[in-house]
């Protein structure tokens, strides 16, 4: 019997925790032999429906749940955690502007990330989702100064995932013909989902779809993506949240394909002109549970002005919460 990952899920009682934990006791994340410690994480209001979680994750009679440890103490949450999905934060209210959710979930991920400082394994691998996930990522590392900036990433993968799905719809192929997809910047109505570099079945997406398409429909299209589907379903993203979620955390840990890359949302060393520090996404490649930007792609006037008018949403972010950062 192999040792126990331990995996640390906040928001637990949510939708997006509840979608996800499911499938990790299947063995989606980390293989059909890998067993598992949950360490479920919510304030004390929800310890109930959280507690009512934990009894349906072991009623699943799963081989490689090992246990399920529920808490509303972060610190007891992750403590010798391995892998972390920061999932819970409030959600957007009526009228509440970014502004206002922003100054609401710093606290909860500033608390987050000294509890990861002094609890986490030092090799933990952190993902965001909680919203806004770059600020919140940029939070949380912040204030756990010995754990390594690389030890975070902010969730842009469903972006990604979108860009990916719209892309093989338009050109009636499926999703494994599409590969070099990139997202930059922010998971905002900002981001930059770019097909500049995108191959379909080897060969440039550009060439193959309209240019007034992808400028005037496909961008908007994965920019406004989750307020479409809120309209539609009449809630957030969900499952396609949790899958992305896994799917992220999934390549950080064995890697990506050889001849494609990802977008993660990670701390900036200055690549493309991007402030270092920002919690920015970038397309990735990922080899030996680390990731690495991928270097020295051509960028046009055009991918340039969109990919700095996100840089500067996440300034501006920056900017209203560095009061909360301990080093």
């Amino acid at each position: 019997m192999k040792t126990p990952v331990h995996i640390a899920i906040t928001g637990a009682a949510g939708q997006i925790s509840y979608a996800l934990a499911f499938r990790l006791i299947a063995g989606d994340l980390a293989g059909p032999d890998q067993p598992l410690v949950l360490h479920l994480l919510e304030v004390p209001e929800a310890m109930l429906p959280m507690k009512g979680v934990a009894m349906e994750l072991m009623d699943c009679a799963s081989p490689l749940l090992a246990d399920v440890i529920i808490s509303s103490d972060p610190r007891e949450a992750f403590d010798g955690a391995d892998l972390v999905f920061l999932i819970g934060a409030k959600p957007r209210g009526p009228g509440m502007e970014r502004r206002d959710l922003l100054q609401i979930n710093a606290e909860i991920f500033a608390v987050q990330g000294q509890a990861l400082n002094q609890a986490a394994k030092r090799g933990v691998k952190v993902l965001v989702v909680g919203n806004p996930a770059n600020t919140n990522a940029m939070i949380a590392l912040r204030n756990a100064p010995d754990l390594a900036p690389e030890n975070f990433s902010a969730m842009t993968r469903l972006d990604h995932n979108r860009a990916v799905s719209q892309l093989a719809s338009h050109c009636g192929c499926g999703t494994g013909a599409i590969s070099r997809v990139a997202v930059w910047g922010n998971h905002s109505i900002t981001q930059y989902p770019d097909l500049h570099h995108a191959r379909v079945s080897g060969a440039p997406a550009l060439e193959q779809v309209e240019q007034d398409w992808f400028r005037n429909q496909f961008i908007p299209v994965v920019q406004k993506r989750g307020a479409a589907v809120i309209e539609a379903r009449g809630k957030s993203s969900a499952a396609s949240a949790a899958h992305a979620a896994l799917e992220c955390m999934r390549d950080w840990m064995f890697g990506t394909p050889a001849d494609d890359w990802v977008s993660m949302a990670v701390v900036s060393d200055g690549s493309y002109g991007v402030t270092p520090g920002l919690v920015y996404s970038f397309p990735v490649t990922v080899a030996d549970g680390r990731y690495a930007i991928v270097p020295e792609l051509p960028i046009n006037q055009f991918s340039h002005v969109r990919m700095h008018l996100t840089e500067a949403e996440l300034i501006a972010e920056r900017d209203m919460v560095q009061h909360l950062f301990r080093y």
